[in-house]
């Protein structure tokens, strides 16, 4: 069984700062990809962040709202995801969920993982 266990997120003023931080455990073989999507009230989940590994190790993606604002960086030896958010706006305000994309041991097939969530608010 695999689990995503989030940390961090909060209440911060507009121009604050805030980590999030996943830890995936587990019987894992192998992780593609982790990352970070988010949900506002009334939205579709979207991409917020994600770090590749394998041949395309270390390549990140970010959404456009959140360059140079945001940087996500990962720990492959302890399978942990952080997300450093910088500079928030009242409109990143959502619940932020981290995924994985890995396959579990015994498996051949990567499967896609979410955490349960953590509420991050912006507002003054």
């Amino acid at each position: 069984q695999v689990q995503l266990v989030e940390s961090g997120g909060g209440l911060v003023q507009p121009g604050g700062s805030l980590r999030l931080s996943c830890a995936a455990s587990g019987s894992i073989f192998s992780i593609y990809a982790m990352g970070w999507y988010r949900q506002a009230p009334g939205k579709q989940r979207e991409l917020v962040a994600v770090v590749m590994s394998g041949t395309s190790g270390g390549s990140t993606n970010y959404a456009d709202s959140v360059k140079d604002r945001f940087t996500i960086s990962r720990d492959n030896a302890k399978n942990t995801v952080n997300l450093h958010m910088n500079s928030l706006k009242p409109e990143d305000t959502a619940v932020y969920y981290c995924n994985a994309i890995l396959t579990p041991i015994g498996s051949s097939v990567p499967r896609n993982y979410w955490g349960q969530g953590t509420q991050v608010t912006v507002s003054s």
